[in-house]
């Protein structure tokens, strides 16, 4: 129960993040509003957002960061539970003796076939 919970409000401050960093105007924002681009301070004023909306992107970051580490720490104690569900300990399955393989010279395998002792080249039609 507590599980999901997390995994929602982590979802929403994600969600809220990318609404938020897509929302606050750049640096080089002010430097278009002098010349004319009039949209400038319509919403929350012409420094108002800039404090309001980088202090609420802070906030959400923070709980986005403790959702995170509470979901980890969750998936920690699901590997743990699942570690000891009764499974045998590593000193308790037998081990099988291990069979001898033959040991290859190389990597590259090699043909079977002897090279031919002929006193011809290579090259077909090619003639000493």
């Amino acid at each position: 129960m507590l599980e999901t919970l997390v995994v929602v409000v982590h979802l929403l401050m994600a969600l809220g993040l990318v609404v938020l960093v897509l929302l606050q105007q750049g640096k080089g924002a002010d430097a278009g509003a002098s010349f004319g681009a009039g949209a400038s301070g319509t919403v929350f004023g012409s420094q108002g957002s800039a404090t309001f909306l980088s202090r609420f992107t802070a906030i959400l970051a923070a709980v986005f960061f403790a959702t995170s580490l509470g979901l980890a720490y969750f998936a920690k104690e699901k590997a743990n539970a699942l570690q000891e569900v009764g499974l045998p300990k590593p000193a308790v399955i037998q081990q099988t003796p291990e069979v001898e393989k033959p040991v290859a010279n190389d990597d590259v395998p090699m043909s079977q076939q002897k090279p031919s002792t002929s006193s011809e080249g290579d090259v077909p039609g090619s003639q000493k």
